[in-house]
């Protein structure tokens, strides 16, 4: 999930800010049972403040090492070659598009969090084994510039069918689904909208209507979305972006001075959940560790600190969210889901396929 990046990005969803949180490294002697160095290894959005992590550290006793690999397709498909021999002892930022992959490459091993029962249902998955638990979540939305439609005259899109209008012919800036976790979680939005067998002809009209593909988030949002600080400043000129509903509130918090409105909004009928999760490693060093770090993930503590740094959702029931979620990027009420074993048996295809159509 993701919602990430530098200062002047913030983006969400796998999209969020990278701050490095590490400790010192363990020396390497002793058992796992000695090991007071616990590694978490994630991809490159993941964050926390220095304070929470550190309350952790002197509560628990661990240091923690964080390693950042990457995006999430990358990082997770690293964990998987490396499982026999693991970088780390936790893994955070798997989502609900990649999970199977994780789940059938036997990534992690059985652990119930202490408060499992604070997690909402709703997010809940793999309840019998407890390979991974819920993290976080966060809605992968369209996104639009407030100020070009409204010197155009034009009212921005609300849903999947009104990208294709000729309308919005050339405004829509997405990223790839073989290597972007938005660009991903915006194909399978489309394919639960259309079903199996519509969500191709609409990436046919989408293409016919102009959509411009690029590698990844930073691109999209940073250099082609005329809507952010970063797209202002590369004169991007697509005015609708494939972003995250809490996009709109990073554009606001990160502003200096800070606008009274955020400049940009969400179609919301565009909208497909994403949920990150975390687990043990499968052969981790530090189990011990490694557990109290999965404690500490779904603490009231740590799932109230996620917005500002993450900006993502907190799964946990009772978590408060920031006045800025609410007031310029609340969740999406009714976004585009799909199962996870549903997308574990055709994701691959789809996403051959997809490549076939859209990048030929």
């Amino acid at each position: 999930m993701s919602i990430t990046k530098q200062v002047t990005a913030l983006a969400v969803g796998l999209g969020l800010v990278a701050l490095s949180a590490c400790g010192s490294e363990d020396s390497g002697s002793g058992s796992a049972a000695e090991s007071k160095t616990v590694t978490l290894v994630s991809h490159d959005s993941w964050a926390v403040s220095k304070g929470v992590l550190a309350a952790f550290e002197k509560q628990s006793g661990y240091k923690v090492r964080v390693l950042k690999d990457g995006d999430a397709g990358q990082a997770v498909n690293k964990a998987i070659l490396t499982k026999d021999n693991p970088q780390g002892d936790v893994f955070f930022g798997v989502d609900n598009t990649l999970l199977s992959r994780a789940l059938d490459n036997g990534l992690f091993q059985s652990y119930e969090v202490k408060d499992a029962d604070a997690i909402l249902p709703a997010y809940r998955t793999d309840d019998d084994k407890h390979r991974v638990t819920p993290i976080d979540t966060g809605d992968i939305c369209v996104n639009y510039d407030k100020a070009w439609f409204s010197e155009h005259k034009l009212t921005p899109p609300e849903s999947f069918d009104d990208l294709v209008k000729p309308a919005y012919k050339d405004l829509l800036v997405t990223e790839n689904a073989s290597t972007s976790s938005p660009g991903l979680g915006f194909l399978l939005g489309s394919a639960a909208k259309y079903g199996d067998d519509g969500w191709s002809g609409y990436w046919a009209k989408l293409q016919a209507n102009g959509v411009k593909v690029v590698d990844g988030w930073e691109q999209a949002y940073n250099e082609e979305f005329s809507g952010s600080a970063g797209g202002k400043k590369a004169k991007g000129d697509r005015p609708l972006v494939v972003s995250y509903a809490s996009s709109p509130p990073a554009e606001v918090i990160f502003a200096d001075p800070k606008p009274t409105a955020a400049p940009t909004g969400v179609a919301m009928g565009t909208c497909f959940r994403q949920i990150e999760y975390a687990g043990l490693l499968s052969n981790a060093k530090n189990s011990a560790g490694g557990k109290a770090l999965l404690d500490f993930l779904v603490g009231k503590t740590f799932q109230e600190d996620m917005p500002l740094n993450m900006f993502v959702y907190p799964v946990r029931e009772g978590a408060e969210v920031p006045a800025e979620f609410t007031e310029y990027g609340p969740q999406a009420k009714d976004p585009e889901t799909m199962d996870p074993a549903k997308i574990a048996e055709h994701r691959d295809q789809w996403v051959k396929s997809w490549t076939s159509l859209v990048l030929k």
